[in-house]
């Protein structure tokens, strides 16, 4: 079974993002989107196409919760529900939270150290 196929997203907690977002435009050259974060497109020729996403969030989130990090990442993944039957049947801590929305299939892990991991599969197509 394929698992991750490359990395989806960055979220960081920021004590003001929208400042954040702003030295990260200004100084690095990122295309910041009004909801503050930037999309990288990629894919090429042998290559599908696909986005990663970078996105500060306040200091308060709540979404990176039961993680302990002031980071999360985000994994693409090719088929959510097996990857997350798998890691069930391999002992790991498995959020019982999924989400099925227009952006595609969300589910979450927590790592040996605490960190809360989004997996991520994409809408057909993306």
């Amino acid at each position: 079974m394929q698992r991750v196929t490359g990395i989806g997203g960055i979220f960081f907690k920021s004590r003001d993002p929208k400042a954040m977002s702003a030295w990260y435009a200004k100084h690095l050259g990122l295309c910041v989107a009004d909801w503050g974060g930037a999309v990288f497109q990629w894919g090429g020729k042998d290559s599908p196409a696909g986005m990663t996403l970078w996105s500060p969030f306040a200091q308060d989130t709540g979404y990176m919760k039961p993680g302990s990090a002031s980071f999360m990442i985000n994994f693409r993944v090719a088929n959510l529900a097996s990857l997350l039957t798998a890691l069930r049947s391999e002992g790991c801590q498995v959020l019982d939270k999924t989400e099925d929305s227009e952006y595609g299939k969300f589910g979450w892990v927590i790592d040996p150290e605490g960190n809360k991991i989004e997996l991520w599969q994409p809408p057909e197509g993306q």
